[in-house]
């Protein structure tokens, strides 16, 4: 198999690993991708989980769900992480540095925006009106 590329966005905050940890958060209230043993469980806990590790590398949810954590924007280490771009990376295809939400799914439909490699992910601060109003998250499962 390869892997499935899949965005979704996020509620802004200011420290981006806590508004992942929320987008989390929130994806999993909404869902369990069909893992049976998340029941109560956060996060955190199931990527403690060798089942929920087996589950994620073998087809995942497509979803922020499959990163355990946020790494920095400059780190090239290999995956399962989510990594925000540098402003370098954005201005690339978003050239005010602030893109707006419609402005990034142009760029993810028509490549100017890559999905990264099966397993990683990747996000960025989206904005309306020079303001921050949410984060665009986007990835391919590992599997």
């Amino acid at each position: 198999m390869g892997g499935n590329a899949w965005w979704q966005t996020g509620p802004y905050q200011h420290d981006l690993a806590t508004a992942f940890r929320q987008a989390q958060a929130a994806e999993l209230e909404q869902s369990d991708h069909g893992f049976e043993g998340r029941a109560g469980r956060t996060i955190e806990e199931l990527w403690t989980d060798p089942h929920w590790h087996e589950y994620i590398f073998t087809g995942g949810t497509g979803s922020v769900l499959d990163f355990p954590f946020m790494i920095d924007a400059a780190d090239t280490d290999d995956g399962p992480f989510m990594r925000p771009l540098t402003d370098h990376e954005v201005r690339a295809w978003a050239p005010s540095g602030q893109p707006t939400h419609a402005e990034w799914v142009d760029a993810l439909s028509c490549e100017r925006l890559p999905y990264p490699r099966r397993g990683r992910g990747n996000c960025t601060v989206l904005y309306r009106n020079g303001r921050p109003t949410e984060i665009g998250y986007w990835g391919v499962t590992a599997d």
